[in-house]
């Protein structure tokens, strides 16, 4: 069976759809989300970012086959703190007025053991790319599949601020996505 799963952050809301490109399949989402952890002044904090637009064609028996493609907006970083946020879109951190997406494709997928996969992905944020581990479970049940990820970068390597005393320099990310199953046509 193809997995397939298209998301947008339109998708969200209830009766919506998105179409998966290169077919007039229509993929509703269930549930999408982009965290993200750092340490400011030594204390955790975070925030997430939305506007998810992604194309997945996970085949667990065929990863040789299997692809990710995905993007997000930065313009939706939301802290909880509108000034916070306001300067992390500024040219001191992403720079949105230039680079307003990042983006995530996969290279390679290797099964663990049960659901658990490695991916290895080139990650871009503002001019920069770096590849990138990325350890993730996979959940298949009925009609629906799942995914959930945990990588870390570190945010200098994208252009993301400036070296700093107060705030770290590591960046925790989670991503965790849900999507109707549909078979290939």
């Amino acid at each position: 069976m193809l997995i397939v799963i298209a998301l947008s952050v339109a998708a969200k809301l209830p009766g919506n759809q998105s179409s998966q490109a290169g077919s007039n399949a229509q993929t509703p989402v269930t549930r999408s989300s982009i965290t993200f952890e750092i340490k400011n002044l030594g204390i955790n904090t975070g925030g997430s970012i939305g506007g998810l637009a992604a194309k997945v064609n996970f085949i667990p028996a065929n990863l040789s086959t299997s692809s990710i493609e995905a993007s997000v907006d930065v313009n939706t970083i939301n802290t909880d703190n509108s000034s916070r946020d306001e300067h992390l879109r500024s040219a001191d951190f992403f720079d949105v007025a230039r680079f307003a997406k990042i983006s995530l494709k996969s290279v390679a997928f290797k099964h663990k053991s049960g659901n658990n996969y490695t991916g290895t992905f080139i990650l871009t944020i503002k001019d920069k790319t770096k590849q990138i581990e990325m350890p993730f479970t996979f959940l298949d049940k009925d009609n629906t599949s799942g995914f959930k990820g945990t990588f870390k970068i570190n945010r200098l390597d994208f252009g993301v601020g400036s070296e700093s005393m107060i705030l770290s320099n590591d960046i925790t990310v989670t991503i965790d996505c849900e999507g109707k199953k549909q078979d290939a046509a």
